[in-house]
């Protein structure tokens, strides 16, 4: 079976860093989406993929050693992290993709995806994240996930923990299929529907790859978005845009991928890193938590946080302050400050008394009634009254001071 390949990958709009990587090399073509750290998720991502690039196809049992070496950089990304204080909390997805024969063998961890188009779009994955176990246990409409606040968070990915079960998938393929590998940066922004209307009408798999990398970032380019498309043919050998590509990690708009410029993206065809390069010692990178979160819900979330805590701050010094003051002409104990803000006014009648304010008023101690004659405390304000009630009863005449 013959083969071409397109591949596309880009920053998108909204991240500061390509955390994603990808290999493409006849036969194993692999995305790998990284998590966790200011540096960690393109280290495990990278990481990934570099294990995944010693791969050789077995005889047989292809499909199972796929299986092993992703647990072996399951292994390594765990080892990275244990050792390096700054990589601590770092991981990955994997999708990968053997070809062997009219075979094509797939394994996968997390959420990027596999498709396979024939005739119509087929996800041949499941996402390893906690809506789409809500999905399973009929929890959550698969419309409702897609959308849901949590739709990120993973339950398994690469570098996590020991004991990473892998999915994997083996198919038939015949003259014509195309699958797709891809991050969620992808999936997460554009439906279903308009994914397959591109490889559908895109008979070019790299002008397929760029079109859908575009496309995710016309949509808000919310994370890093990686394609790989893979046309099967009949015939022998490979041909088309992936051509002797290796590894190729996290490229930036300047072709060298990573914050330490770990390497050479090679050549750039529109949003697509292509080329040869060559991934040198990764910096040392611990078992992470499920998943990354945009900048910016995290700023809404301290702001908010910061909003509830002033509120509820205000409201415990408000409610322990006391005065006493005027309530419908009689000499009233409030709860609260004698203030409003925007209308509302920041206290209320605790207890009303028979005594009138207009006469306390016309004593010298408590001509500021009207304003309120502030109280450290319940009993002290109930004090006051007192004090009221007494000088208003041994006052010379009922309205003379």
């Amino acid at each position: 079976m013959k083969l071409r390949v397109g591949v596309a990958t880009d920053v998108g709009r909204v991240r500061e860093r390509n955390e994603d990587s990808y290999l493409a090399r006849e036969p194993l073509f692999a995305v790998a989406d990284g998590m966790g750290g200011h540096r960690g998720g393109n280290v495990a991502s990278e990481l990934a993929i570099e294990t995944l690039g010693s791969f050789r196809v077995p005889a047989q049992g292809a499909a199972a050693a796929l299986v092993e070496d992703i647990k072996r950089a399951n292994l390594r990304v765990m080892e990275r992290g244990a050792s390096d204080r700054d990589l601590r909390g770092m991981g990955t997805t994997v999708t990968a993709l053997v070809t062997q024969d009219a075979r094509a063998h797939i394994a996968h961890v997390g959420d990027s995806r596999a498709y396979l188009l024939r005739d119509e779009l087929q996800q041949l994955t499941e996402d390893h994240t906690l809506v789409q176990r809500m999905v399973r246990e009929g929890k959550l409409t698969p419309e409702e996930a897609g959308h849901h606040p949590q739709r990120s968070v993973l339950t398994r990915a690469v570098g996590v923990e020991d004991g990473l079960d892998v999915d994997e998938l083996t198919l038939d393929v015949h003259s014509g299929d195309r699958i797709l590998l891809c991050t969620d940066g992808l999936t997460s922004m554009v439906e279903n529907d308009a994914i397959e209307r591109i490889l559908k009408d895109e008979p070019d798999p790299q002008s397929a790859a760029e079109q859908l990398v575009s496309l995710a970032n016309e949509a808000g380019g919310e994370d890093n978005i990686t394609v790989v498309v893979v046309d099967f043919e009949q015939g022998d050998g490979a041909s088309g845009a992936a051509d002797g590509v290796t590894v190729a990690s996290s490229p930036s708009a300047v072709g060298v991928f990573g914050e330490e410029g770990n390497g050479s993206a090679g050549p750039r065809t529109g949003a697509a890193a292509l080329g040869t390069t060559s991934v040198e010692e990764l910096p040392r990178p611990t078992p992470i938590p499920p998943k990354r979160r945009r900048r910016w819900i995290w700023w809404v979330s301290a702001i908010v946080l910061v909003l509830i805590l002033a509120v509820i701050g205000t409201r415990l010094y408000i409610d322990r302050q006391w005065y006493v003051g005027e309530s419908e002409g009689r000499v009233a104990i409030f709860n609260g400050i004698p203030t409003k803000i925007l209308g509302i006014h920041l206290a209320h009648v605790a207890e009303t008394t028979e005594l009138s304010a207009s006469r306390a008023e016309q004593l010298q101690p408590w001509q500021d009634l009207r304003d309120g004659i502030t109280a450290n405390n319940l009993h002290d304000a109930e004090g006051i009254v007192t004090q009221i009630r007494a000088d208003l009863a041994s006052s010379p005449s009922r309205g003379t001071p």
